[in-house]
């Protein structure tokens, strides 16, 4: 019996992590992430709108994050939203006119750069950015 407690347990103490790790992204044209969750905490970067983060704890207002370098800090829950982002994670990624490599390159972007979701074809992504670009993006470029 102390077998499947230790079970059990383990496995609530999993499932609790995992429905903490909501993936969110920044709604604001420009947040300020910050070191604490409250403005008179340091502001140790920004990002732009789009820009995916993994919720790790909630406190009051303020949301404590990863994003997808590992980073981590605060930001306030009104600048983010429910949109489905992704992030390019390569040095260079080509965005192409279509879903598939036979598709003219339309533009590349560094690593960093983050994209509104559309729609997903297969392993293609269809996105946008926040200056109107649009393309289709290879998921294994992303995250």
């Amino acid at each position: 019996m102390r077998i499947y407690a230790i079970i059990i347990t383990l496995f609530i103490t999993l499932s609790s992590s995992v429905a903490m790790a909501e993936r969110l992204a920044v709604s604001a044209s420009v947040a300020n992430i910050r070191s604490g969750p409250g403005t008179e905490y340091d502001i140790i970067w920004k990002v732009e709108t789009h820009h995916p983060i993994q919720i790790i704890k909630k406190s009051g207002a303020w949301y404590h994050f990863r994003d997808y370098e590992q980073d981590e800090g605060w930001i306030h829950k009104s600048l983010v939203s429910k949109i489905r982002t992704v992030i390019t994670k390569k040095k260079k990624s080509n965005i192409r006119s279509g879903p598939g490599t036979r598709h003219k390159i339309v533009f590349t972007v560094e690593k960093g750069i983050p994209f509104r979701v559309i729609k997903s074809k297969g392993s293609w992504i269809s996105i946008e950015h926040a200056d109107g670009d649009k393309g289709w993006i290879y998921e294994a470029l992303v995250w």
